[in-house]
C-alpha cells in the first residue's frame, strides 16, 4: 500500500460523519414537527370543564362574611388535549384577598388571567364571573331569655312567676341582627293542664342561624298557684239571735268577695251576711250589716252597710215566724 493511500482515509471518514449528522438533524427535525403537529394543530380545539376552588383569607380582625359566597368557580379551558389533561384544579385555586373589603356589600370580578393554566390553552368561559361578598361587624352582646308558652294552666290556676337559668345569654354575631336584639326566645314550653310547680329544661331558639350562643339551652322552673279574682254575692241578710218576730230592710245584701277562683265558684252565699239582734228589744233599729268570710278571702265591698231592723212584740215560736208580711 502506498503512503498516499493513507492520506486518503481520513477524508472518508470526515464525509461519512457528516453525512450521518444531517441523517440525524432531518430525522430529529421531522419528529418535532411530528410533535407540534400532533399537540398544537390536531388537538388545538378541545375544551376541558373544571371546578377550581375558591380560597378567602385576610378577612379584617372584627369582620365577618354574612352571606354564603360561593367555595368553587366553574372555568372551560381550551387548548391541546394533552395539555388539558395536566390541569389540576387545585392547583389553579382561586385566592380572594379581604383585608381591602369594607363593611357592606362588595363585588369582586373574575378574570381569565386570575388562572394560571399555563402556554397555548385559554380560559374561555367563568360562571360565576363575579363574586358578591356581604360583610359586617362582628359584635357580642348579652340579651335576656324569653320563655314562649303554649297551652293553658289547669282551670283556676295560673302562672305565679317563671325563673329562667341562666337569664341572660351571650350572643355572637353581625352587628345588623345582634344590635336590634331585645331578648332571645324558647322552644314552647307546654303549660296544658299544670296545677303545681314544674320544672324542665328548654332549648333557645336562635334569631337568625348566623349568631353563636352562649348556651343552646336554659332551666326554667314554673311556679303555679291559684287564680286570685273577684266575685259578686247576692245573700240573704240573717238576723241572729233575736226572739221577737223582725221585719229587715233590705232582705238581701251586695257582696265583691276576693279570693281563690276555685274555692270562690264552691261558695255558698248563705250565711254571709248578718245583722246582730241579741239583747234588742222590739222597735226599729239601724245596725251595722256584719260579714263572715271562709280563710283566705277578702270582702272588697258591700252594700249596704247598714240595714233596718224592724222587732215585734211578738216572740218567735218558728223559724217560720222570724219575717211577717
Amino acid at each position: 500500500m502506498k503512503l498516499s493511500d493513507f492520506n486518503y482515509l481520513p477524508a472518508i471518514s470526515s464525509r461519512r460523519l457528516r453525512d450521518s449528522n444531517i441523517g440525524l438533524r432531518a430525522l430529529a427535525v421531522a419528529l418535532a414537527i411530528g410533535l407540534w403537529i400532533f399537540v398544537n394543530a390536531g388537538e388545538r380545539g378541545s375544551v376541558e370543564s373544571l371546578d377550581v376552588p375558591i380560597s378567602y383569607s385576610s378577612l379584617p380582625q372584627g369582620m365577618v362574611i354574612v352571606n354564603t359566597p360561593p367555595t368553587h368557580v366553574k372555568i372551560d379551558v381550551t387548548g391541546p388535549r394533552t395539555l388539558l389533561s395536566l390541569l389540576d384544579p387545585e392547583r389553579l385555586t382561586l385566592k380572594v384577598d379581604l383585608r381591602s373589603f369594607a363593611p357592606g356589600q362588595s363585588d369582586f370580578k373574575i378574570y381569565p388571567a386570575m388562572f394560571n393554566v399555563g402556554r397555548n390553552t385559554t380560559v374561555t368561559s367563568i360562571s360565576p364571573d363575579q363574586l358578591s361578598l356581604d360583610l359586617d361587624s362582628l359584635v357580642t352582646r348579652d340579651v335576656p331569655v324569653h320563655l314562649a308558652v303554649e297551652d293553658k294552666v289547669a282551670p283556676g290556676y295560673v302562672i305565679s312567676s317563671v325563673d329562667i337559668t341562666p337569664a341572660n345569654v351571650t350572643v355572637v354575631g353581625p352587628s345588623r341582627y345582634v344590635s336590634p336584639l331585645t331578648s332571645v326566645q324558647t322552644e314552647p314550653f307546654d303549660l296544658k293542664g299544670l296545677a303545681s310547680e314544674t320544672n324542665r329544661s328548654v332549648q333557645i331558639v336562635p334569631p337568625e342561624p348566623s349568631l353563636g350562643l352562649s348556651t343552646g339551652h336554659v332551666d326554667v322552673k314554673v311556679n303555679v298557684g291559684e287564680a286570685i279574682t273577684d266575685r259578686e254575692f247576692h245573700p240573704d241578710v240573717e238576723v241572729k239571735d233575736s226572739d221577737f218576730k223582725y221585719r229587715v230592710v233590705p232582705k238581701q245584701a251586695t257582696l265583691t268577695i276576693r279570693g281563690p277562683a276555685i274555692k270562690l265558684a264552691s261558695l255558698a252565699p248563705k250565711g254571709l251576711a248578718y245583722v246582730d239582734a241579741d239583747g234588742l228589744a222590739p222597735g226599729s233599729h239601724e245596725l251595722p250589716l256584719q260579714v263572715i268570710l271562709p280563710l283566705g278571702m277578702q270582702l272588697v265591698r258591700q252594700s249596704p252597710d247598714k240595714v233596718r231592723l224592724r222587732m215585734y212584740r211578738e216572740r218567735l215560736t218558728s223559724t217560720a215566724d222570724e219575717h211577717p208580711s
